[in-house]
């Protein structure tokens, strides 16, 4: 019988999404409880809590384990955690909050209810340490930063009981694969050993090489983008998602792939961010993790391999989930293929370096895009996409 990684820190993962049965009667609860409204990154961490992504954590995090991840990436009970899951409000509306008190959690753009929560502890947190140990830099133009010196001033702390997964069931009925669905669908295909890819973009051929090394060296790959919040001229979820498919049809033996998205919202932690992507696959019950170049960074906050080399400093029994770590990328003219810079010997004048930002100006500025970079069935559905907004100008 196939054999999944254990969920990170608990026997089973733990969702915190109630059930149908119950869901009508705690939302008219919650219409008479106070309102707390979220944003887009609370949002998120929401629907990560309710499909049981963030498994052990039952909700947003007190003051003792939001210190423990800072400085030593550990919850207080010991277990190993990157970055802190908070909420955090301003002072105004936190002074009218008690403690025990329960509130419901509201998306300030839609004013749907997604949540209750109830409230164990209230806490101010040091803005500028949490910056400086999870992003390691305190610039305000560094995206993270940027939200971390924008929360309120006051962090709630307290269980969820969710509500509500938002609009990505209906959005994407065959991408929003949840922990327990994954763990299902990789045991029915007698898979245990499950390498994931992380993706915001559509896959051009150094994404698909990476994917193609860990079919080689797993049992199967778990394609996992982010549906969540991105950045202003990332493609969205629904082309990149036909985008990628179209690779997997045409590029990819059967049964070898599944793609698939989830919620995240990506915070470009840079090293602590590749952790937390670890801790969540292994919750979905991948074994292995594509870390490559830069993985998870922003602008040159971080080196090339930060992402890599972090995973060397956590202690024994942190992490089940390993980086499959994997050198940079390129097509090599002399090769003719693929390569990284452990296995091509040739001059860096033969090699054509691949990014997700070039392939986006490329496509912006109606320039041609060479098969070496990019699969045509891709490019094909791109450039309809890109059209579009050329037609829309």
């Amino acid at each position: 019988m196939p054999h999944l990684v254990p969920p990170h820190g608990s026997e089973s993962v733990k969702p915190r999404l109630l059930p149908q049965s119950e869901r009508a009667e705690e939302r008219k609860r919650a219409e008479k409880l106070k309102k707390i409204p979220l944003d887009s990154r609370a949002v998120s961490d929401v629907f990560m809590l309710a499909m049981g992504a963030y498994t052990p954590l039952d909700g947003f995090i007190g003051h003792d384990d939001w210190r423990g991840t800072c400085l030593d990436m550990k919850l207080d009970g010991g277990v190993f955690w990157p970055i802190p899951i908070t909420l955090s409000v301003s002072k105004d509306l936190a002074d009218g909050i008690g403690a025990e008190q329960e509130i419901a959690l509201v998306d300030a753009q839609s004013n749907e209810i997604l949540a209750t929560m109830a409230v164990r502890e209230k806490y101010s947190i040091d803005k500028r340490l949490e910056s400086e140990h999870v992003y390691r830099t305190t610039d305000p133009k560094h995206p993270g930063v940027a939200k971390v010196l924008a929360q309120g001033e006051i962090n709630l702390a307290g269980p969820v009981a969710a509500l509500s997964e938002g609009e990505y069931p209906a959005k994407y009925p065959q991408l929003y694969i949840r922990p327990a669905e994954a763990r299902a669908m990789f045991l029915e295909r007698g898979w245990s050993k499950v390498t994931a890819f992380q993706t915001r973009n559509p896959m051009h051929r150094s994404h698909e090489y990476l994917a193609k090394i860990a079919v080689e060296v797993s049992d199967g790959v778990f394609i996992h983008q982010v549906l969540g919040k991105l950045k202003a001229g990332d493609i969205p979820a629904e082309v990149r998602t036909r985008a990628i498919q179209a690779m997997i049809d045409n590029y990819f033996r059967p049964g070898t792939v599944i793609q698939a998205g989830y919620p995240i919202e990506m915070r470009y932690a840079g090293p602590r961010e590749a952790l937390l992507h670890a801790l969540i696959r292994q919750n979905f019950g991948c074994s292995h993790l594509v870390v490559g170049r830069d993985h998870a960074g922003v602008g040159s906050y971080y080196g090339p391999f930060d992402s890599q080399r972090i995973f060397d400093q956590l202690w024994p029994g942190a992490l089940v989930t390993q980086p499959l770590k994997i050198d940079v990328t390129f097509y090599c003219r002399k090769c003719y293929g693929m390569a990284t810079a452990k296995t091509c010997p040739h001059d860096p004048k033969y090699q054509i370096s691949i990014s997700g930002t070039q392939q986006r100006e490329m496509l912006s500025t109606g320039a041609e895009i060479p098969p070496e970079f990019s699969r045509p069935e891709v490019v094909a559905i791109l450039r309809e996409y890109y059209a579009g907004l050329l037609a829309k100008a």
